[in-house]
């Protein structure tokens, strides 16, 4: 099968966040697109943890369509031009897929967890005391969750004298994955177990994260509590039917801004469906429903999603056509007197001249963001092109047994290729013949036997089991060589001999 047949892999997520019963206001931010996922939990006082977050989002908005650096980068600035902003900083969990590859990011206490084949395991460790508390082996896992420094976090991005360099991971992405990334007021406070069953059980991503949220909620989670569901879909030909489209949403303190990230990815974002309180499953399931509605002419906006739409489409659908007082300029007239009045000639100069001026910082941002894309292309793909090496590199520490010219071999790499390069080769020829092994060999082998999944009693097994076979066939072979020689010792009787014999 040549790349251009594979099967192609594409990612659809959901994101829910609550501000929680104890905190003034929320400052997780989250992100949920077709490749990228993420999530933040700012801290830094009730006006710097939800900027850091914010400005973590939209750096990494980017992906959608730079990276944890470009992030920190942008929030140190942020912190030293707005010195009431010092000390905020933020978390930072996101993961995209590239070629079939989860390629993670992470810094500080939000977690990424990875369900596969019914199992949840962690992809993440904690960048806290507490957790080094549990690495030291000085405190047990019971023992951190009320431990009275449960929320130091070591490492994080932001205007702080620490390490800021995220920890770079690279995973094989499978269909029927599904991702979890969650701030620690949901993981604070819910067990793996808790979390695997809930994940499990509720197929639809966001009602999955509907419930996960609230359960923490319950739970008594005294933090916001934000979660990202991420599900990894198989399409056969991503090129032959329509898939599911995928509008970006944004949850948390970064929802407040949509329009900023619309313009950063240059599509439509929509913000993060609000937590569904209903305890009955059929409250819960009309709530969903109707979340997912557009909302009609006199529905209260609170109860519903919006939508944020790039500046292009702000421009054509005439949102600025006809300015608001807060638009038109106060003029001085030359008599000495100030007006506001848009039907004052001077004052429609004014304003005149002042969409002139709009209008060319428009073009000059619309510029700036063309050379910052090309820098931002080449950026990934330098990144790409690295994650590539890395994946590469790997594949050839890993080893398996396969069909090589009729033999069983042992083969070097993976048994894949991508792009047409292959990522195996042979290294060595046993004396094993395919045809002499069993059928449950032979058929293991035509997918690869993996050498960490493959045993020493194993290979012997299939060698006793060839000796076998092959005694058997010699046994056979002697008995038939035997019987021909009789055949050939012992003459025909006669016709007339035959004849008196069957005659007594």
């Amino acid at each position: 099968m040549t790349s251009s047949e594979e099967p192609t892999l594409y990612m659809y997520s959901t994101t829910v966040s609550d501000v929680g019963t104890v905190r003034s206001n929320n400052q997780d931010s989250s992100f949920a697109g077709a490749h990228l996922v993420a999530i933040c939990d700012g801290m830094g006082g009730h006006a710097g943890g939800d900027t850091a977050s914010t400005i973590a989002i939209r750096s990494l908005a980017h992906i959608e369509q730079d990276s944890a650096m470009a992030a920190h980068d942008a929030i140190v600035g942020k912190a030293k031009r707005e010195r009431k902003l010092a000390g905020m900083g933020t978390t930072i969990t996101a993961i995209t897929l590239v070629a079939d590859y989860w390629v993670l990011a992470h810094i500080g206490d939000s977690r990424a967890y990875l369900l596969r084949d019914g199992h949840l395991m962690r992809l993440t460790s904690d960048h806290s005391y507490v957790q080094h508390l549990i690495d030291t082996k000085r405190i047990s896992q019971s023992e951190a969750r009320n431990h009275p420094q449960r929320n130091v976090v070591m490492r994080v991005l932001g205007d702080f004298d620490i390490d800021a360099r995220p920890d770079i991971s690279i995973r094989t992405a499978r269909a029927g994955d599904r991702l979890l990334l969650c701030s620690d007021g949901l993981c604070g406070v819910l067990e793996d177990s808790t979390i695997e069953e809930t994940m499990l059980h509720f197929t639809d991503p966001e009602e999955c994260a509907q419930k996960l949220v609230s359960m923490a909620l319950r739970a008594g989670s005294t933090d916001n509590v934000s979660a990202v569901i991420a599900d990894a879909t198989l399409a056969l030909n991503a090129d032959g039917f329509d898939l599911p489209h995928q509008t970006p949403i944004v949850g948390g303190a970064a929802s407040a801004t949509l329009e900023a990230v619309a313009d950063i990815i240059h599509e439509p974002v929509v913000s993060a469906p609000p937590l569904i309180s209903t305890s009955s499953p059929a409250e819960r399931a009309a709530a969903l429903i109707a979340s997912r509605k557009p909302r009609t002419e006199g529905e209260d906006e609170q109860s519903h999603q919006t939508v944020g739409q790039p500046s292009d489409v702000r421009e054509e659908t005439g949102e600025r056509t006809t300015p608001d007082t807060g638009e038109i300029p106060v003029v001085q007239k030359q008599d000495g007197n100030y007006s506001a009045d848009p039907n004052d000639p001077e004052v429609a100069r004014a304003i005149h001249q002042e969409q002139l001026d709009q209008k060319k910082q428009a073009r000059t941002k619309r510029f700036h963001g063309r050379v910052a894309a090309v820098i931002t292309a080449v950026v990934v793909l330098v990144a790409l092109c690295g994650g590539a090496w890395g994946a590469y590199a790997w594949s050839q520490n890993q080893y398996y047994l396969a069909a090589d010219e009729g033999k069983v071999a042992i083969y070097q790499g993976v048994p894949t290729n991508i792009f047409g390069l292959q990522l195996s080769h042979p290294i060595e020829q046993t004396s094993m013949h395919i045809s002499e092994l069993p059928e449950q060999w032979r058929n293991q082998l035509k997918q690869g036997i993996p050498a960490d999944s493959y045993s020493e009693d194993q290979f012997n097994q299939m060698q006793q089991e060839q000796e076998a076979k092959k005694k058997a066939a010699e046994e056979e072979r002697k008995r038939l060589e035997e019987q021909a020689k009789k055949s050939k010792s012992s003459p025909s009787p006669s016709p007339s001999k035959k004849a008196s014999q069957e005659d007594s």
